[in-house]
């Protein structure tokens, strides 16, 4: 039986960029995919936002990590990366007083961000709805890509370096012994590996559950749409996190291809795996996209869909090594933000697995510890 360094379960936004990095190292990688081919789970209903603007500091040492990433993979990589930046805009006294104490944590971690006030966030965004605006933050350096050109590209290349990828391979179990796992069971097979990862996105508790543990990783269903095309008048994402009647909060963006894209998040949470569609979203996300920029109202939207956000209680991921299987390694929960954390993670998660010791890798290993209190919630989540 061929033995491995790294088991990844799960290829997806997390666990394909983790599988290049190890093997870039020279590990030696399997991934095991229940589904056909790669970025099939949550990936595939990404909208594509990729941010280091979060107020937790471990989010914004990956974020940062990963913005570099997607712009140095766009160099040989076609994947629609676009620099548009982000905006999370105030229309209420007690956001905007929460914002602007936000940005200068942020800037004191090294974030390009700045708050603007209402007149200047105008001329940022010239289409956006001044009536009632206050402020809101700017950060250019963040962006957007494409899920699925992206994860497909790491996918390549990763395999160019000998990862080895098994699809509809759905694991059914572990045989563990002296507190590690031993072999990775499917259907059709058994493999060895040295280190398993779960990396399982929405199923990461599922998996959990197999050696005999639960994290604290719930599926929660949100909505997204897409615009047909039309010429570029709109820069940064923006995200309105106001509390409405009928929706927790709201972001869109224009696409480099020229769709506006968009998603809200329910004031209720949908928790389970169904992702069939409502009747509901589209009539609250366009009254919530057109009351921040009404030149949206003559748009026609082309189509909507339904996918899985991994939530936590706090908003951050669990990444560490399970304590009750030694050689488990969690790396889920990204609270529907796998694919701007993913490349980060992978990155410095190759780093912590070949030993390297920095600053930044104890921040993330501290901050998403699957173990935490889960008090502390993420402002941005």
């Amino acid at each position: 039986m061929k033995k491995y360094d790294f088991i990844i379960i799960g290829a997806g936004s997390v666990g394909v960029p983790l599988s290049y990095y190890l093997s870039k190292s020279g590990a030696k990688v399997l991934v095991l995919e229940r589904k056909k081919s790669v970025g099939q789970g949550s990936n595939k209903a990404a909208i594509g936002g990729i941010r280091a603007t979060h107020s937790n500091p471990a989010k914004i040492i990956v974020g940062k990590k990963s913005l570099e990433i997607f712009e140095k993979w766009q160099k040989e990589h076609e994947i629609e990366w676009y620099k548009g930046g982000y905006s999370f805009v105030a229309y209420d006294e007690e956001i905007h007083k929460s914002l602007k104490n936000l940005v200068s944590f942020q800037k004191s971690l090294g974030l390009d961000i700045e708050y603007l006030e209402r007149d200047a966030l105008v001329e940022k965004i010239p289409s956006i709805n001044p009536e009632g605006l206050l402020g809101g933050t700017y950060s250019p350096g963040d962006g957007s890509a494409s899920p699925l050109l992206t994860v497909n590209s790491f996918y390549r290349e990763a395999v160019k370096l000998g990862a080895e990828f098994v699809f509809d391979s759905e694991v059914e179990g572990f045989d563990i012994f002296d507190g590690s796992i031993k072999e990775v069971k499917t259907a059709e097979n058994t493999y060895r590996g040295d280190i398993v990862v779960n990396a399982a996105g929405g199923w990461a508790n599922n998996l959990q559950n197999l050696a005999g543990e639960s994290i604290p990783v719930k599926p929660d269903v949100h909505e997204a749409g897409i615009t047909e095309p039309v010429k570029h008048f709109i820069n940064p994402m923006i995200v309105d996190i106001r509390k409405t009647s009928d929706s927790a909060n709201f972001y869109f963006y224009q696409h480099k291809t020229g769709q506006v894209i968009f998603c809200l998040t329910p004031k209720e949470p949908r928790w389970g795996f169904n992702i069939n569609e409502t009747s509901t979203f589209l009539p609250i996300a366009t009254r919530r996209m057109i009351e921040l920029v009404p030149r949206l109202k003559n748009i026609r939207v082309r189509r909507t869909w339904a996918g899985i956000y991994p939530m936590t209680p706090d908003g951050n991921p669990v990444v560490g090594f399970s304590k009750k299987v030694k050689n488990l390694f969690i790396l889920g929960g990204m609270c529907g933000q796998g694919f701007m954390l993913g490349p980060g993670l992978g990155y410095y998660l190759s780093s912590y697995f070949g030993g390297e010791k920095s600053e930044e890798i104890d921040v993330i290993l501290k901050e998403f510890n699957p173990y935490r209190s889960f008090e502390s919630t993420e402002v941005l989540k």
